[in-house]
């Protein structure tokens, strides 16, 4: 799947380009999978090229899509990134999914990953992407609020793990526009939370943090209006997000949820055979 990958760099519209990388099977394809990678991860890490590779040795094409300023893509926007960017990263999807042709797209969303993926499906009840067979999102964030507050309070590797990896990022993009952006205040910060709080109405239009984890919360009924298929999996026992919101949703025909026991944040791995029950289920879940 990595071997045969094409660099692509796709029009988000306004200006915007993301990258991607795309693997094909030059005949008998099953369709074509997009996957979303979460917060500070990318189109290399390691959950996302085995699911990549799962999907590929199962007949699936795949589409790795990094999110703005993700696996090294800082370099193709000057705009910052934040999580209510849906618009460009729906029109991305939409642009991906014409290379299914006359085959399915399907998209697979991890975490913050997830979320997105969720509100693509969501955009779709205006603004049809008439290949879009299903959604899966994998541990979605719904309320971001309270997954900000878990990754600096419940476990200090989750919250050293996060901010190493942001103030990093957060460099680059200085590096690469000096003028723009000064962090400096920023790295010396010890809480997501803290960061988010500051850096949200310096450099964003939103207001404070309320205002803007507001613009991608998930919480109740907002599924009621779904037109594509979505299954949302989650485990009972993620550090990061909470499991109780997933019992509350409301949604019509097109939304289930499979909640399992044990799994952590994306984990789901299966000792019998060794490897990952999700890549499974993933796989097996998939029209095509």
């Amino acid at each position: 799947m990595a071997d045969c990958a094409r660099e692509t760099i796709v029009d988000a519209g306004g200006g915007v380009r993301l990258l991607g990388y795309y693997s094909r099977h030059e005949e008998n394809s099953r369709g074509l999978v997009l996957l979303l990678h979460g917060w500070e991860g990318s189109s290399g890490s390691t959950y996302i090229l085995c699911t990549g590779r799962s999907l590929f040795d199962s007949g699936f094409d795949v589409f790795r899509l990094n999110l703005r300023d993700h696996g090294g893509s800082h370099r193709l926007n000057e705009g910052l990134f934040h999580s209510a960017r849906i618009e460009e990263v729906f029109n991305a999807v939409r642009e991906a999914a014409a290379l299914a042709g006359q085959k399915s797209f399907s998209i697979v969303g991890f975490s913050l990953g997830g979320n997105f993926a969720l509100r693509v499906a969501l955009r779709c009840a205006d603004t049809d992407i008439p290949a879009l067979k299903q959604v899966i999102a994998i541990n979605p964030v719904l309320d971001p609020f309270k997954a900000t507050v878990a990754i600096d309070t419940r476990y200090s590797v989750y919250r050293n793990y996060f901010l190493k990896k942001w103030k990093r990022s957060l460099r680059i993009k200085q590096e690469l526009f000096p003028a723009r952006y000064d962090f400096g205040e920023f790295f010396r910060m010890d809480s997501c939370m803290e960061i988010t709080e500051r850096l949200i109405p310096k450099y964003s239009p939103f207001r404070d943090s309320t205002d803007y984890f507001r613009t991608y919360t998930l919480l109740g009924d907002v599924f009621q209006n779904l037109s594509v298929p979505v299954l949302i999996v989650m485990s009972e026992d993620d550090p990061i997000i909470d499991a109780t919101d997933f019992k509350a949703l409301r949604g019509n025909e097109k939304l289930r949820i499979s909640l399992q026991r044990y799994g952590g944040h994306c984990g789901y791995l299966d000792p019998f055979p060794f490897g990952s029950w999700s890549d499974r289920m993933i796989s097996a879940s998939l029209p095509g």
